[in-house]
């Protein structure tokens, strides 16, 4: 059954729209402490970029072999251009703005003796004229795609997020979102919600029990008119909350490495399995079982068929 769904994940067309970025790493020894301050010096032997943010989920999706294509905001600078040869390389098809008048999203994260010692983040918001022509560049995008993604990370790429979700809809688009900050209203309509622990918290409140838990994510999908609320729960696994009804998904991590970009991942999946043609609560456990193996990671990764498929 998986290698024939598989066999549709070619056939997939997604639209990913938000908060594009540039994850830099870069790797070193770490042998002495400074004479200036108690910090490690981290002698830097290796460097590596790779796509962050949206351009991540578009990675992710783009490795399992779905059409994909990127809309968001980017500086007109030297990260803009290293993103546009990564998307390149990847095949994925690019619609980005460029905006002269900020920098592109970067985050440095900078790794000794296999750990994460800092990370240092450059990051504008775009300008309301260059997102005026991203709204407009998304109504000539969406017609052509099955699944629409929103992936937010409150960086001003997304301010018409509501109107976006209202044009999805109305053509019949399956719209993902990966959400952020204290107001989920501006999602209203969107087919499925994908909150980790600490966003739902935000929303909601502290749950006191698993009937709680319950009762306060059905309210907020009825609230919010979703097909369904995905909760992803780090070691708790996932819980799948539709219509009278919630099933809760085992994690499949065997190895927790670095979380970084795992809600990325379990979007993408996500997105590929319900452009293939699957139910959703196999693309659930499909989705499941890709960030239980991106987690195993370093930094902002992705999974191969092979991983997904093998076993």
């Amino acid at each position: 059954m998986q290698n024939q769904l598989a066999s549709n994940w070619n056939r997939a067309r997604i639209l990913i729209v938000g908060d594009v970025m540039l994850d830099r790493y870069w790797f070193g020894e770490v042998n002495r402490i400074s004479p200036e301050a108690p910090v490690p010096i981290v002698r830097v032997e290796k460097r590596e970029e790779r796509l962050g943010g949206a351009a991540n989920v578009a990675r992710n999706t783009a490795s399992l072999g779905a059409g994909t294509a990127l809309l968001g905001v980017t500086g007109d600078d030297e990260p803009a251009r290293v993103i546009d040869t990564l998307l390149g390389e990847m095949g994925i098809s690019s619609h980005l703005a460029r905006d002269a008048s900020i920098s592109t999203i970067v985050k440095l994260r900078v790794i000794g003796r296999q750990q994460q010692l800092v990370r240092i983040d450059f990051e504008e918001a775009p300008t309301d004229t260059v997102l005026r022509d991203k709204l407009t560049q998304f109504n000539s995008l969406v017609g052509a795609h099955d699944v629409i993604v929103f992936s937010d990370y409150a960086k001003g790429s997304l301010v018409n997020v509501a109107q976006m979700i209202a044009a999805a809809r109305q053509l019949g688009k399956r719209i993902l979102v990966d959400p952020k900050g204290d107001d989920f209203s501006r999602y209203a309509g969107a087919s499925i919600l994908t909150p980790n622990k600490s966003e739902m918290v935000r929303i909601v409140g502290q749950w006191k029990s698993e009937d709680d838990l319950t009762a306060r994510a059905q309210k907020l999908r009825a609230e919010l008119g979703l097909e369904a609320l995905l909760l992803t729960r780090s070691e708790e696994g996932m819980s799948l909350y539709r219509d009278g009804d919630v099933q809760h998904f085992p994690t499949m991590a065997r190895e927790v490495f670095d979380v970084s970009g795992a809600g990325d991942t379990v979007i993408a999946t996500l997105a590929v399995m319900l452009g293939a043609g699957a139910s959703l609560v196999d693309a659930v456990a499909m989705a499941n079982r890709a960030g239980g193996i991106v987690v195993g990671k370093l930094g902002t990764a992705t999974v191969t068929r092979e991983e997904l498929l093998e076993g």
